[in-house]
């Protein structure tokens, strides 16, 4: 098997999007002898998530499904299941366990770099004790967060991450451009405000319900890839603040409503 080929299947085994010969040709064809599989596969990887699936020239847009056309028309009481697989990209989350003002609070820490992924340090202001490094999953430790609610007077936001009961809501879209919501059926400790960039890429397999029109995700019908488009995250994480202050009317003044 020619090196090209090998390369297309390894993307493609591990669930990605499959690749357009452009990307495999510049991969394959930059260095004389080319670098070993794997750092090939990682990079075509990276480049994969961080990409537009609606207009970039790495995806083999030929290879790629949409959503089916009764899904997008008026939503209807009965439930339909994708036919096939289908690569989406994020284009907004909502934790709809969280009043709106934990939402500002989240995703001003975000701001802060305040919630990482991984054990990565997290900073704690103030004189905080403790290293603040991240307990593998993306949690600060017990110390740095209880140093952190003692220099702020509350909670730090840290501790009013997403619970095992937490819903989230997204806005996904596939290749062709179509936009639907779909929401946590069952938990997915995966998607996280602090954690799902927009961009993100998820691959719904065959057999994923839609009810209404929105997509019901579970474990098993639902794989999170990961990934990040960069201008779209950050100016989501803009407009996402100025929406959610001016609903709770925080734009002019500090004091945390009571109320969602």
């Amino acid at each position: 098997m020619d090196p090209t080929s090998r390369l297309r299947n390894q993307i493609i085994s591990q669930n990605l999007p499959c690749p357009s010969s452009s990307l495999l040709a510049s991969l394959t064809s930059t260095r004389s002898p080319p670098p070993p599989l794997p750092s090939l596969v990682a990079t075509a990887k990276a480049r994969l998530l961080a990409c537009d699936l609606t207009t970039s020239d790495l995806v083999d847009s030929s290879q790629l499904s949409s959503f089916p056309a009764e899904i997008l028309r008026s939503p209807s009481p009965q439930e339909l299941s994708l036919p096939q697989d289908i690569f989406v990209q994020v284009l907004d989350i909502e934790n709809l366990s969280s009043s709106r003002w934990e939402q500002i609070e989240e995703l001003e820490a975000i701001e802060r770099g305040e919630r990482t992924r991984g054990r990565q340090i997290i900073r704690v202001t103030g004189e905080a004790d403790g290293d603040g490094e991240g307990d593998g999953d993306g949690t600060q430790s017990n110390g740095s967060r209880d140093a952190a609610s003692a220099v702020s007077g509350r909670p730090s936001v840290a501790a009013l991450g997403p619970g095992r009961n937490a819903t989230h809501r997204l806005v996904v879209q596939d290749p062709s451009g179509q936009r639907v919501y779909a929401v946590e059926l069952q938990r997915m400790p995966e998607i996280r405000v602090a954690t799902t960039s927009i961009g993100c890429k998820m691959l719904l397999r065959a057999g994923s319900i839609v009810a209404r029109g929105t997509v019901l995700l579970t474990p098993e019908t639902c794989l999170i890839l990961d990934g990040k488009i960069e201008p779209w995250h950050d100016a989501w994480v803009v407009s996402r603040m100025a929406r959610l202050k001016e609903a709770v009317g925080a734009g002019t003044n500090g004091a945390a409503p009571t109320s969602r």
